[in-house]
């Protein structure tokens, strides 16, 4: 069983930051890449950022300059720094990891969190 649990999500007010977390855990082998993904009201789930296990990361153009990821790997934790929010932001925020588990590698998902900017 393995389960991601985002936290760190809210309200904030346009020019905010918000620093989101999620916390892998279960039985692992190894966890690959691991990425955040937005989902506004009517839209489809896009790329916000991911992170190999190396470390290397890419963002979506959106973003860029605003948003940072990073790991923990000791801690099988992601982050996603937020600086600079505005309400094009607002959307439910959920982590994912490409992980190997019992012999099967796949993608697992958290239950996402809410971000939104607003005044």
């Amino acid at each position: 069983q393995v389960q991601l649990v985002e936290s760190g999500g809210g309200l904030v007010q346009p020019g905010g930051s918000l620093r989101l977390s999620c916390v892998v855990s279960g039985t692992i082998s190894v966890i690959y890449g691991m990425g955040w993904y937005r989902q506004a009201p009517g839209k489809q789930r896009e790329l916000v950022a991911r992170i190999t296990s190396r470390g290397s990361t890419n963002y979506a153009d959106s973003v860029k300059g605003r948003f940072t990821i990073s790991r923990d790997n000791a801690k099988n934790t992601v982050h996603l720094q937020m600086n600079s929010l505005a309400p094009e932001d607002t959307a439910v925020y959920y982590c994912n990891a490409d992980i190997l588990s019992r012999l099967t590698r796949r993608d697992y998902w958290g239950q996402g969190t809410q971000v939104t900017v607003s005044s």
